[in-house]
């Protein structure tokens, strides 16, 4: 079963892809960039790009009815590794409001995303995990 997954509270697809593919027993997102869905606004400040894209990535995990504590495995991609330990912090923060596992990660510098934000963030999501 492949269904695709569509919410209005993470920003939609600015390109040709969706904003994520329910398997069945796996969810994976497009990376999400942190826009405000509802205004398309991105801030300025990497802490609040950070809480933003998580909070995306949230939105299209919970469309396919999983949560938080669901992901398994994130990419995060950034422009400047001097913003990793502020990133992290979020990160972590994030995960611990939800009460949920750390997932595995990955976090590799790029030399720009779109819309010029400074963080994307992908996930995969898994039932009964």
């Amino acid at each position: 079963m492949r269904k695709n997954i569509e919410t209005q509270r993470a920003p939609g697809a600015i390109g040709p892809y969706v904003q994520g593919i329910d398997l069945g027993g796996m969810v994976y997102t497009s990376g999400q960039i942190p826009v405000c869905p509802q205004t398309g606004d991105i801030p300025a400040d990497v802490v609040d790009q950070a809480r933003l894209s998580l909070e995306n990535v949230k939105a299209i995990v919970v469309a396919a009815g999983l949560e938080v504590g669901s992901i398994v495995k994130t990419t995060v991609f950034i422009t400047d590794l001097n913003d990793f330990a502020a990133i992290n912090q979020v990160y972590q923060q994030f995960f611990d409001e939800h009460q949920a596992t750390y997932p595995t990660r990955s976090c590799v510098q790029v030399a720009r995303l779109p819309k010029d934000v400074k963080l994307e963030i992908e996930a995969i999501a898994v039932r009964g995990a």
